[in-house]
């Protein structure tokens, strides 16, 4: 119950938190409303930096979200040029995340990391589909058991400045798995076929337990 309330938060908030606990501590001294102000600022850092558990379904017939946000695009394109995969189709899922989402990210299912590719890049809009190919991004080339390959590309956006990588290459994942997480608002690419897709466009998900597709 408490932990619902008051989850863990990632290592990489506790710098910030820090702070804005020592900006809230100044400004008490001087102003009660700059005080409140504050307080509420560092109540939200808490929050964005959140890094509550989840349950995924174990099962690698089902691809859960790699993150939590709002489905602002599903389309079948050619698979990622970074990766050589562009004469390969796919169907892509993007999630946009706002900066009141857990913006930790996860994998969709169990598989093992075949590469990791960080590209830098602009800072647009997460939420304009050109960001997926000139923001900064860094991509995810998981292969299952069963030879299949799942793309999952982390992408920067208008506030974002840090795209934070914790897998490395050649590791184990289990399905649902942290692999990271974006700084700010930002969005999720997932990359799949010949699955069946059960996500709907405009529907809010979440990480590591929303289901996406099927096999």
């Amino acid at each position: 119950m408490l932990n619902s309330v008051f989850p863990k938060i990632h290592k990489e908030g506790y710098r910030f938190l820090a702070i804005a606990v020592i900006i809230t501590f100044v400004c008490l001294l001087f102003s009660k409303v700059l005080g409140l102000i504050t307080i509420l600022l560092t109540i939200w850092v808490y929050y964005f930096f959140r890094d509550p558990d989840r349950v995924s379904i174990q099962d690698n017939n089902f691809l859960v979200s790699p993150a939590d946000g709002l489905i602002s695009n599903i389309s079948e394109v050619s698979g990622p040029a970074e990766l050589s995969l562009e004469n390969k189709k796919f169907t892509k899922v993007s999630i946009f995340m706002n900066v009141f989402n857990c913006h930790v990210n996860r994998t969709p299912v169990s598989a093992n990391v075949e590469e990791i590719l960080y590209k830098p890049g602009k800072f647009l809009n997460a939420s304009l589909d050109k960001s997926s190919e000139e923001n900064e991004r860094n991509y995810y080339r998981l292969k299952t058991n069963e030879g299949e390959d799942i793309i999952i590309v982390q992408i920067a956006g208008l506030i974002a400045r840090r795209i934070v990588c914790e897998v490395n290459q050649t590791q184990s994942l289990n399905q649902g798995d942290r692999i990271g997480m974006i700084r700010f608002g930002s969005r999720v690419d997932i990359y799949f076929n010949n699955r069946k897709l059960l996500a709907k466009l405009g529907q809010n998900v979440v990480a590591g337990e929303s289901l996406i597709a099927a096999k």
